[in-house]
């Protein structure tokens, strides 16, 4: 029988969660006994956390899950081994960390390990600390930890990583083929405090900033991206590339259009700037209007990037035409734009739509085929059904097919008796390298209680970790004889502050990962400029490596498109037939031409508040501005008269060519001469310092655009004039630089 004490607290952005809930479940599992089935490969590492019945910003929510408080992440968890015989082992405990019964200063939360590629240590997140007394108010902060000496009859050592910020939470961490680190942080992007946290754009609730890198050696910490989002839980595959979920939801703010929770602007991201009116100026509003049907995007998109922080973009540059079902044209009044409808829009050849990616896993035994979650964004604690895509680097995005691992009802939302195929919620999909499937497991179709807005909430999500086996109709289904564990339960109580909180029952099972040794990838990055980019160095004789330490130097990065006229063919939903006047066209069907004479570029100011301008909430909300930084803007021609805020010049052939920050996340929009927006960005994209990152037109060409051509593989003429405009005033504006 479960029982339930609630106490309820109005959280941001109008949704309550569950302070504080008593639980006494009668029956607890045994612990932490031999475990015979299934029959693994290697050792399994995993982690145990006491369950969480909300589900809006906690441990296992999709989204912002990073944070510490005692509300998010109950302590009482521990770090565990399950050796292949079955034989456990609780690491933390064994470090002297954790405690039972009632948490206080030695108290713990785990998260997220992640082995090392000799097999022989690992990176996992941990915070320390819950009250001790009736009312105190704590901060603590997830940390990185790596432990060594968890074989068999080793002794266990567990440290705290040097050179990382310990005053913001680090979590989901990863090595790199260099033996950094890679992880999640919610530190501001430039590392300026009053701007912490950084609010997500959907629910203006807490995120984290994009990955990191941390050499623990030298202490060195640099941003690899800004996602204005969040990005998730990164992985460094076989080749390479750093594969990660991140947040796509470049759109208005729904707080400011709901007018209710006290929206403004900041004039600047500087700690003593002045307020002013919640506007914006990209993308299109959210609500319909006359002209448009208004524009909102909502998803966890899987993203590629090297190492280096170089070459942002989605996992070999699939999109929402390669994976979705339905979204809607931009404009109405142009007939040659249709709504994106599965089937009557142009064939593809992926006939399953899928809309999350989370929790990505490449598979050992196939390099660049990836399983993840497909899982809504509430109320299942990111648990769903199992996917898998083909996404090797060679793959075209016209040929990344889907896969349907477990059955698709169980992701969809629905309510009352599941449907028959229903076989359960997974999450942390763990391929193995001998081919098995481990995986958490939940039996309830959904939990509607989990937000904490009835009167008796219960955590009936009770995560197991099981291997997976092939049941009806060739779907992976839980192995009922196949439990990693018999259950581990645990005894524990916490101050929430004023609350005494009691747990007395199974702990969920999270987060497995296989320990092995696996060949070290490649280091990717630092590469060279594509042959039409280094063609153009080439004409206006600039060395290239000299100009990228120029651009690094001064933490700028250069954007080139060679044809901004060109579309991929799929892409009927934005205006398809491009013209710059007196130069190339890309003219696909008969009706409307649009003429376009500029690229606006837009950045990520963080600069929207919540709470009203007389006492703002802490954080901010990312806002797109026109591009205004003067370290960027210096470098650039002047502006012609009538030149749109923040925009350069498209050239004859097409091409746009723009020094911009870097370490910023950034996009744009192609315009008329008046500055009237015609073709909208729909992702955010960072920049390395450095970096020159070119690419063939305004939406990326799979195969074939929109009037049959391959992608443009001119010499960008807008670069050969951006560097003879560097060559021919070097010894004016550069001196600096030839001292």
């Amino acid at each position: 029988m479960h029982t339930c004490f609630l106490r309820t607290c109005l959280a941001p952005m109008r949704r309550y969660r569950a302070a504080t809930c008593a639980l006494m479940i009668g029956v607890a599992l045994p612990f932490a006994s031999v475990q015979a089935a299934p029959n693994l490969p290697n050792p399994v590492m995993f982690v145990t956390q006491v369950p969480v019945p909300a589900d809006f910003a906690t441990i296992g929510s999709v989204f912002a899950n990073h944070m510490a408080g005692m509300q998010d992440a109950a302590r009482g968890g521990d770090l565990w081994i399950r050796y292949a015989n079955g034989n456990l082992r609780n690491l933390t405990a064994e470090a002297g960390y954790g405690m039972n019964g009632q948490q206080g200063a030695n108290a713990i939360a785990v998260r997220d390990p992640a082995i090392h590629f000799n097999g022989s240590k690992a990176i996992f997140s941990m915070v320390i600390g819950a009250p001790t007394q009736q009312y105190q108010q704590i901060t603590r902060y997830w940390q990185l930890y790596e432990i060594t000496g968890f074989g068999v009859g080793q002794t266990i050592s567990i440290t705290h990583v040097p050179g990382q910020p310990e005053d913001t939470n680090n979590v989901e961490p990863t090595y790199a083929s260099d033996g950094s680190i890679i992880f999640v942080s919610d530190r501001p992007r430039n590392g300026q405090r009053h701007l912490y946290p950084q609010l997500d754009e959907y629910e203006s609730t807490p995120t984290p900033t994009g990955l990191w890198n941390l050499n623990p050696a030298s202490g060195a910490l640099r941003l690899l991206q800004h996602s204005p989002s969040g990005s998730f839980r990164p992985i460094v595959d076989s080749y390479g590339r750093i594969i990660f979920t991140r947040w796509d939801h470049l759109q208005r703010d729904q707080q400011a259009d709901a007018g209710t929770y006290g929206a403004f602007n900041w004039v600047s991201e500087a700690a003593n700037a002045a307020t002013t009116g919640p506007s914006e100026v990209f993308p299109e509003p959210r609500a319909e209007t006359a002209t448009t049907y208004g524009f909102t995007i909502n998803h966890f998109f899987p993203w590629q990037l090297n190492q280096d922080g170089s070459a942002e973009e989605t996992l070999n540059h699939i999109g929402r035409h390669e994976l979705f079902d339905y979204f809607a044209q931009s404009l109405k009044n142009d007939p040659n734009l249709v709504e994106y409808i599965y089937g009557a829009s142009p064939p593809r050849n992926n006939a399953l739509d899928v809309l999350n990616w989370l929790q990505i896993k490449e598979d050992p035994t196939t390099p660049g085929r990836y399983f993840a979650i497909d899982a809504p964004e509430f109320y299942t604690h990111a648990s769903g059904q199992i996917i898998a895509i083909n996404g090797s680097p060679t793959t075209n995005p016209d040929n990344m097919l889907v896969a349907y691992k477990t059955p698709r009802s169980t992701s969809s939302f629905y309510a009352g008796t599941p449907p028959a195929d229903f076989t359960g919620h997974y999450r942390n999909p763990l391929p193995m390298s001998d081919g098995q499937m481990v995986a958490s497991w939940v039996a309830e179709p959904r939990q509607t209680a989990n937000d904490g807005t009835r009167p008796n909430p219960v955590p009936r999500y009770l995560f197991r970790l099981y291997g997976l086996v092939t049941g009806n109709g060739g779907y992976l289904q839980r192995d009922a004889n196949g439990a990693l564990t018999n259950g581990i339960s645990k005894s524990v109580s916490w101050w929430d502050p004023d609350v005494l909180v009691t747990y007395n029952g199974p702990l969920w099972e999270l987060s497995p990962v296989e320990v092995r040794a696996r060949n070290v990838p490649p280091n990717t990055g630092n590469l060279p400029p594509e042959a039409p980019e280094a063609q153009a160095f080439s004409s206006a004789n600039v060395d290239f490596a000299a100009f990228q330490a120029f651009l690094a130097a001064r933490g700028l990065g250069v954007l080139v498109s060679r044809n901004v006229t060109t579309r991929d063919r799929a892409d009927q939903q934005q205006p398809y037939n491009l013209r710059v006047p007196g130069g190339v066209q890309s003219i696909a069907t008969g009706g409307a031409v649009y003429d376009i004479t500029h690229m606006q570029f837009l950045q990520g100011d963080q600069i929207r508040g919540l709470g009203g301008a007389a006492t703002p909430n802490d954080g901010r909300r990312v806002l797109a501005q026109p591009l205004h930084d003067p370290n960027a803007l210096q470098w650039m021609p002047p502006p012609a008269p009538g030149t749109p805020a923040g925009a350069v010049p498209i050239a004859s052939d097409g091409s746009v060519a723009a020094i911009v920050p870097a370490q910023r996340a950034l996009a744009w929009q192609s315009t008329s001469s008046n500055g009237t927006p015609v073709v909208r960005e729909r992702y955010w994209i960072s920049v390395k310092p450095g970096e020159v990152r070119a690419c063939g037109g305004c939406h990326g060409v799979n195969t074939a655009d929109q009037t049959g051509q391959v992608p443009a593989t001119n010499m960008p003429l807008a670069l050969v004039n951006l560097l003879n405009y560097w060559q021919a005033n070097a010894d004016v504006i550069f001196a600096d630089d030839f001292e």
